[in-house]
């Protein structure tokens, strides 16, 4: 059933309003009224009160909130389903994710149990899994290797061979990953506290997902090793990853073959367990454990194996250590944080609650804090896990307290079970986890097809990650990142608006077919913001779209000025030769007998274009007073008989002024009308003939509109630029208004100093339909131009 709309119309009627009278009528409240004193915002915020009080322990422990509400018929099956299922996924993937670190695997299960417990007290997502997290991993494993690689631990048993100390090598790498981690849980504390959750809005999702990407390429890099079972020369810094993959392919002849074999039946069983997962998710409560049934089928190899699983005892961390770290402590709150705000507001929204940022990264950063008080290094929300949290029917975080279980059940009763684990195993669940990340490079096909800037930004921070490790790599893709967004605001489209006939709407003429120009009146608005950045560009963009060259035609006003204070000086010049005239007059006459005649283009016209050869006293006297500033026609060829003669353009009346040039080679716009009659006439085409040699006749433009509707603020630099603006354009006589600025712009233009005696408030107006119709009523019109509506355009409002 076709179902037809209503054509909906309105009509307004109101006063034209400028920001004067709409403060008047809208009652604006002054800026005191809206900002109260620096003295009274800090003793209302140290204020304390018992509802106050109240509300800021729960914002603080949000489980203070969730928990006395707490259902355990409702919600205490599901989440008890859901921690054991992201459990049994904590296990091997702490244990794997810690050889990213080039931590011992136990390191990885301490990562999986802490962290989680203290997210419970203080998290506000209801689903996000706490723990382990490959990116992470990767970039707290190049901190390790830079600050305790391999070579600083050499030592020399009985038989003289050199050998790498590993007790003492993973006891430094323990510390240094505690180190940073605390670092980085207390900057994240910091920013949370200071209201500063936003700062993961500068690392947008292209960028995020290109990092993640370029860190799987690392991970596998890293992995590499234990899967082929070779003993490559570890590299830090720059092109670390090039020079890592080199050195492994190169020991491929020395193939450790049953760690190679492991490796590869590992991966064959993880890969046909999620494939089979994916196969029957409908139909399964919970998934099947495909990495536990991996680890538990291992079987004694010569592969290389890890020590005990204990459980640890909490320690402070080497405080000597920070400023060796803090860079990269600062790089792994700020990821961190970026991947669990993304993934917290993602199931936020699907479920219909609130995620605060600035607690999550309270929340994240105490994790990370305390965690590294107990050997544990920097935790953020996995993907898979979170999506097993939900998908399984978690509901609160007491999801996370039975996961939590899990983990401490099998560090302090399962853990001999684990002592002969290969690590070619943990790699397999390392690599086959990776599956997700790689499919991101399919992102490249659709970036290319919605934004090319958001492309570039991708393979940027793709190719700068791998080549520049990931630290320098982040780095260098948030300045790029950054630096699109200035150049995209310093270089923004500039359009001149028309009016879409029988609406109050004014929309780019470029871009829309019926937009009409206003006769005089150029519209002008930018698509960013003004300030300081591209200030100088907005101003040349406005000359170029009205098609005014203000300098030239400044210029041209002052020599005119001048040209008249001459005019005035030869006028007195000549007074003193009056003696002289009659002696002119006689020449004159000589001339006019010989055939080379001299007259003024309104004696022509006065005679009815006849020349008789005569000139009388009343016609001399007339010829001195239209003497200064007319422009004078000369024939320099007799005339023929069917009445013709060359014509030549002189200035002023003086014989020997410089030529403006032969009537026939005069371009369009540099002849003078021949049939003008009255001295104002000749003095306009004076000044066209000036105007062509300037690149411009004259213009039509009386008013500029600016629609500073875009602009949600204005810096010191655009402010003196829009002085300049107003006070050149009134130097050639064309009105300059602005329309649409905001509140707080209007403020800042105040504070700024931008009205004055010449310029008030009542140049700006509220619409730009507003300032359209007082310019036409300023310049004596009374209404909009009407035009033809072509058979597309339907108009339904009307004025």
């Amino acid at each position: 059933m076709e179902i037809r709309q209503r054509s909906l119309k309105y009509m307004v009627e109101r006063e034209v309003l400028d920001e004067q009278k709409l403060e008047e009528v809208s009652q604006r409240k002054t800026y005191s009224d809206t900002h109260r004193p620096i003295r009274e915002r800090i003793k209302g915020s140290i204020k304390c009160t018992v509802p106050r009080l109240k509300k800021t322990v729960v914002s603080f422990f949000p489980i203070l909130y969730w928990l006395p509400k707490y259902s355990i018929w409702d919600y205490g099956m599901p989440d008890l389903i859901s921690g054991i299922s992201v459990g049994i996924m904590h296990l091997p993937q702490g244990m794997a994710y810690a050889l990213l670190a080039s931590l011992p695997p136990v390191i990885g299960l301490y990562t999986s149990l802490y962290p989680a417990l203290i997210y419970i007290f203080f998290g506000t997502s209801r689903h996000i899994s706490i723990g382990t997290f490959t990116v992470l991993s990767i970039m707290v494993g190049s901190v390790t290797e830079r600050l305790a690689p391999d070579e600083n631990f050499f030592k020399t048993n009985g038989t003289n061979v050199t050998e790498v100390d590993t007790d003492a090598r993973d006891s430094y790498r323990i510390q240094v990953a505690a180190a940073t981690t605390v670092l980085g849980g207390l900057i994240q504390v910091v920013l949370g506290l200071v209201k500063f959750g936003f700062v993961g809005t500068y690392l947008s999702e292209p960028l995020v997902r290109a990092y993640t990407t370029a860190a799987a390429a690392h991970a596998v890099v890293a992995q590499l090793k234990y899967m082929f079972g070779v003993s490559p020369t570890r590299f830090s810094g720059p092109l670390a990853l090039i020079y890592t993959l080199m050195d492994v392919c190169s020991q491929l002849p020395h193939t450790h073959l049953p760690t190679l074999v492991v490796s590869v039946v590992s991966m064959v069983l993880l890969i046909a367990m999620k494939e089979l997962n994916s196969f029957l998710n409908p139909k399964l409560p919970v998934p099947i454990p495909g990495e536990l049934i991996t680890v538990s089928s291992h079987y004694k190899t010569h592969c290389e194996t890890f020590v005990e699983v204990t459980l640890s005892s909490p320690q402070v961390p080497n405080v000597s250590l920070f400023g060796e770290v803090i860079s990269d402590a600062f790089a792994l709150a700020i990821v961190g944080y970026a991947i669990s705000i993304s993934l917290g507001k993602t199931f936020a929204l699907k479920h219909g609650y609130k995620v605060d940022s600035n607690q999550e990264l309270v929340a994240l950063g105490l994790s990370n804090t305390v965690g590294g008080f107990f050997q544990c290094y920097s935790v953020c929300p996995s993907m898979s896990r979170s999506l097993i949290q939900e998908t399984t029917g978690g509901k609160t975080q007491m999801a996370g307290v039975a996961s939590a279980l899990i983990v401490l059940v099998t560090i302090l009763k399962l853990g001999p079970l684990f002592q002969d684990l290969p690590k070619a195993v943990l790699s397999s669940i390392v690599f086959v986890n990776l599956k997700g990340m790689f499919k991101q490079h399919s992102d490249v096909v659709p970036l290319w097809r919605s934004s090319k800037i958001d492309l570039v930004v991708w393979i940027f921070t793709w190719v700068s990650t791998l080549l520049l490790n990931m630290d320098l790599g982040l780095a260098a893709s948030i300045i790029f990142a950054l630096l699109t967004v200035i150049f995209r605001t310093q270089m923004p489209t500039y359009s001149v608006l028309g009016n879409i006939p029988g609406t109050e709407l004014y929309l780019d003429i470029e871009t829309h077919r019926e937009a009409r120009e206003i006769p005089g009146i150029t519209i002008f608005r930018s698509s960013s913001t003004v300030y300081f950045a591209n200030a100088e560009l907005y101003l040349e963009a406005l000359k170029e779209k009205s098609g005014l060259d203000i300098s030239k035609m400044i210029i041209y006003k002052r020599r005119q000025e001048a040209k008249q204070k001459r005019r005035e000086k030869r006028a007195e010049r000549r007074a003193k030769r009056q003696a002289k005239r009659e002696e002119r007059r006689v020449q004159r006459a000589a001339k006019t007998q010989s055939g080379l005649m001299v007259f003024s283009v309104e004696e022509e016209v006065s005679h009815g274009g006849q020349w008789d050869g005569t000139c009388s006293d009343k016609e001399e006297q007339s010829w001195t007073k239209r003497e200064n500033g007319t422009v004078f026609v000369i024939p320099t060829t007799p005339r023929t008989p069917e009445g013709q003669s060359r014509w030549e353009y002189l200035k002023g009346g003086d014989q020997d002024c410089t030529s403006l040039g032969w009537m026939s080679e005069l371009q369009d716009g540099d002849t003078t009308t021949l049939g003008s009659s009255t001295e104002d006439t000749l003095s306009h085409d004076l000044e066209r003939v000036s105007l062509g040699s300037l690149g411009k006749w004259t213009w039509d433009i009386h008013s500029i509109i600016i629609d500073l509707s875009t602009a949600n603020f204005i810096d010191t630099v655009a402010i003196k630029t829009m002085k300049n603006i107003f006070k050149d354009f009134r130097e050639i006589d064309v009105d300059v208004y602005i329309a649409g600025c905001q509140a707080p712009v209007v403020d800042q233009l105040e504070f700024g100093n931008f009205f004055s005696e010449s310029v008030t408030k009542k140049h700006l107006f509220a619409t730009v339909h507003d300032a359209v119709i007082y310019c036409l009523n300023h310049r004596g019109a009374t209404s909009l131009p009407r035009y033809e509506p072509s058979a597309e355009s339907c108009a339904s409002t009307q004025f």
